[in-house]
């Protein structure tokens, strides 16, 4: 009989079946422990690695899966918060287990984000394990006429080598290439994930397993979008969706380069119940020369990821700008919307000393935030044909006594009432 043609209770059986436990089942009575006595949780890096744990990482191909794979492990083993999460408990073993890579390749990743991040084998010592599939298959489980079956043998050899070298992270990348089973089996999907959680749990090692996306039509990538079975997102305890910055999240945050906008990725906490879920985490996807070239053939150019700090699109600006662009706003009638002739953008171009066609992302940023803490507020008021229209009016009035006047020739703002006039 084909797998594929059992009944979901006939799979079910054979997993279990696969796995056995080797205990009786039991009810255990609560012995109910000093809640100032029980251990804390053994996070490794940030809330995102956690010891015992799956942790899952979903992106759509090109999106810097593994180059943010190699800056974990990187990051682990020289003890240095490269993505910006701490590591509470300092430097730990790492071991990146790419299934599709060649070990030349490997060595290429590694290398450019060691030369890019300026860390040598003294940072690491020999805490850094990497390994290729194409030289030492992965199998985990496998399915055919006679059913599912786990690879207990595979597993016990990966535990070794973790318990042997004390990793502390084992990096799978992709989980699809560690088995064989159909990805749209549920049941056989979460043997398999929970045949690595309890790997975790035996060894003491955080287990990341990197997986593709379905299908998304354009959509950004949330928790629920591995492909195939749900069952590995609800076996992780956390979940990391990676999303390319979308045009939307460029103009909110003053990103003007299309060039740096593709650069960057952001990392989510998609699922996270174990711990309160961090903020967006930004990655910049920079590319690192190996100088590995000679006259005959040019150098290598190789991905590596780095975090990006969010700029600050108030940056430069203070009280007095503020005051100017209130003045100007109270004295005219200027529209809110942007593709007006009489958008807000142009009073606050000038009062900055920045231009409404290359810096109009930022300008929409900085009127943002200018609405958010109550500077400005929309209102819809009657334009001159007495059609009523979104206009920007004055908010809250800054206090003048906070006022500091900046140096014209850096900020490129003459007096605002007469470099901007009402536009009529």
């Amino acid at each position: 009989m084909d797998f594929a043609d059992m009944e979901p209770d006939d799979v079910a059986s054979r997993i279990n079946g696969a796995t056995p436990t080797g205990t009786v089942i039991c009810a255990t009575p609560y012995r109910w422990p000093d809640p100032s006595s029980l251990p804390t949780r053994q996070w490794l890096l940030g809330h995102w690695l956690l010891r015992g744990e799956v942790t899952a990482i979903i992106a759509p191909g090109g999106t810097g899966k593994s180059t943010i794979g190699t800056a974990l492990a990187l990051s682990l083993a020289s003890g240095q918060p490269l993505l910006g999460k701490p590591l509470p408990r300092g430097p730990q073993s790492a071991w990146i287990y790419n299934l599709e890579d060649s070990q030349d390749e490997l060595d290429r990743q590694v290398s450019a984000a060691c030369l890019f991040h300026g860390i040598g084998p003294n940072d690491c010592g020999n805490r850094l394990c990497v390994d290729s599939g194409l030289v030492q298959p992965l199998c985990t489980a496998t399915e055919d006429r006679d059913g599912f079956s786990i690879a207990e043998g595979v597993f016990a050899q990966v535990a070794a080598t973790v318990l042997d070298r004390g990793i502390s992270v084992v990096i799978v990348d992709p989980f699809v290439s560690s088995h064989t089973v159909r990805e749209s089996s549920n049941e056989a999907i979460d043997a398999i994930a929970k045949r690595w959680k309890r790997l975790a749990q035996e060894t003491g090692c955080a287990v990341v397993l990197v997986h593709h996306t379905k299908k998304l039509g354009g959509r950004e990538v949330t928790a629920e979008d591995g492909r195939g079975a749900v069952a590995l997102r609800d076996a992780a305890r956390v979940v990391l969706p990676l999303n390319a910055m979308s045009q939307a999240e460029a103009e909110e945050l003053g990103v003007t380069d299309p060039a740096l906008r593709r650069s960057l990725v952001r990392v989510d906490t998609g699922k996270a119940n174990r711990a309160p879920p961090d903020a967006a985490t930004w990655i910049k996807l920079e590319s690192q020369c190996l100088d590995n070239g000679d006259a005959s053939e040019p150098a290598d150019y190789v991905a590596v990821a780095c975090l990006w700090e969010r700029p600050d699109v108030l940056h430069g600006l203070n009280v007095w700008h503020v005051s100017q662009v209130q003045s100007c706003v109270a004295a005219g009638h200027w529209r809110d919307n942007a593709q007006a002739k009489d958008w807000v953008g142009h009073v606050v171009a000038r009062v900055a000393g920045l231009s409404v066609d290359k810096d109009k992302a930022r300008i929409k940023a900085i009127l943002k935030a200018w609405k958010h803490n109550g500077a400005l507020k929309v209102a819809n008021l009657p334009d001159k044909n007495g059609d009523k229209r979104p206009f920007v009016v004055v908010g809250d009035p800054v206090d003048t006594n906070q006022l500091t006047y900046p140096h014209l020739d850096k900020c490129g703002a003459g007096s605002a009432e007469s470099a901007v006039g009402d536009p009529g």
